[in-house]
């Protein structure tokens, strides 16, 4: 397996002023170790005009992952994701979010049975993700971010399953039918002060048909609920410590705990203000003076996020179309910057693994990014750079078979448990 270490010189540099440096015995270790192990990164999303037969990921597109960069970093299993926003909880609602899920099925399978079946497989199971990586693929698996497309009719439930959905979360940004969001911690409002009465229901219909049941996005009440209801683990597919970041997208150290005590999983999030929300927020306003400098020069605007959302596709496209060629040009400004300037960094993620290594356990800890949905972090901005992450696991200590369980075992193993229980709920 052919590995980059591109941006390792710089990640390098910027941890030399704390002595923390990268030397090549160290390097060749890690690399090792990375090549033996699967690596497994639970939350990557999509964008269905990236799957059509001009435009796909067997080319090196301007996204975080495709083929080539998951080739470069190493990186084995990308769960793709069927994401949906929160709209109005009406039938009109339902069937519009139904039929972008359904679009974004088929444009994963499209990817690994017409594009590019030779170099990728989707799996379902833990025994389907270890023979596709003894077979030398790459291997995609469907998570379901937001419940919300299933409506009112439980049996898309199965119907998900058989689409080769193996997680799912109950809501997302915006109370769902089935389940209050983390959002409304930021006003204490609430629609069903944790689970509605669907919610649970749906719970325990995703335990018959062996689908994970994803956290990350849920209040901490619907969690609980959660927690109480299943019959199987549960996991956080893109979720860090909230000791250490105090997000209401991360976890306090109750819910930490139950993770521990049923068995569960919490994959810590590459998402920069996730783990560190104020140095986030001074990178990013630096940041942003790099490109609005860079785009008065070229004679462009940039534009804030919230602008960008309210423009419609054509300007949208177009937006975007500008914003590379500001990017591009902003690229030295933009390393001149990290001279006066911290970024989060793979040390900074790599302290929350460490956190919820020392508080649930090394069997309850996984690695996500969320790449192309917001993630990504020096030194692990897109997929082609996942072996920073393995070499930060091994300067601090960890085992092959810690990194192994954390590269994805765990995951793998909590799949196993869900799916048994499937089997003994089914008969």
């Amino acid at each position: 397996m052919k590995l980059s270490i591109s941006g390792l010189l710089l990640f390098s540099l910027v941890f030399n002023s704390n002595a923390q440096t990268q030397d090549s015995e160290l390097i060749e270790k890690a690399t090792r170790i990375h090549e033996r192990v699967i690596t497994i990164d639970t939350h990557n999303d999509i964008n269905i005009n990236n799957f059509t037969t001009e435009k796909n990921y067997t080319q090196d597109l301007d996204t975080q992952v495709n083929l080539p960069k998951m080739m470069a970093g190493g990186l084995d299993v990308s769960w793709l994701i069927v994401y949906t926003g929160q709209g109005e909880l009406n039938e009109q609602g339902y069937a519009e979010a139904y039929d972008n899920a359904i679009s974004k099925f088929d444009a994963i399978h499209r990817l690994t049975e017409t594009y590019a079946s030779e170099a990728i497989g989707l799996a379902t199971t833990s025994a389907e993700v270890r023979k596709l990586v003894s077979e030398g693929k790459k291997v995609a698996m469907i998570g379901v971010e937001n419940a919300y497309p299933v409506g009112t009719d439980l049996s898309r439930i199965k119907e998900f399953h058989d689409r080769g959905a193996r997680y799912m979360s109950l809501s997302h940004n915006g109370h769902s039918q089935f389940s209050d969001s983390n959002t409304g911690e930021e006003n204490d409002e609430w629609l069903h002060n944790g689970l509605s009465e669907l919610g649970e229901k749906a719970v325990l219909e995703m335990n018959k048909y062996g689908i994970m049941i994803d956290v990350s996005h849920p209040s901490k009440e619907a969690i609980k609920d959660m927690f109480s209801i299943s019959k199987a683990p549960l996991i956080a597919s893109h979720s860090s410590a909230r000791a250490l970041c105090n997000h209401s997208r991360n976890l306090d150290d109750e819910l930490l705990e139950l993770f521990r005590d049923n068995g569960g999983v919490v994959q810590t999030v590459a998402f920069s203000s996730y783990i560190n929300t104020e140095k986030h927020n001074a990178f990013s306003k630096a940041e942003t003076e790099v490109y609005k400098y860079t785009a008065d020069q070229l004679g462009l605007s940039y534009l804030e996020s919230d602008s960008v959302r309210k423009l419609d596709d054509t300007a949208k496209e177009n937006y975007y179309k500008d914003l590379k060629k500001i990017r591009t040009a902003a690229k030295n400004g933009l390393e001149n910057l990290n001279e006066t300037s911290t970024p989060v960094a793979v040390v900074d993620f790599v302290d929350h693994i460490d956190y919820l290594v020392e508080k649930i356990g090394i069997d309850h800890v996984g690695i996500s990014s969320d790449f192309d949905g917001g993630g990504g972090i020096y030194g692990w901005d897109d997929a082609s750079e996942t072996l920073n992450v393995t070499i930060e696991l091994v300067r601090r200590g960890y085992s092959e078979q810690e990194i192994a369980k954390l590269w994805g075992g765990n995951l793998l193993r909590v799949l196993d448990e869900v799916q048994e229980v499937s089997k003994n709920m089914q008969g």
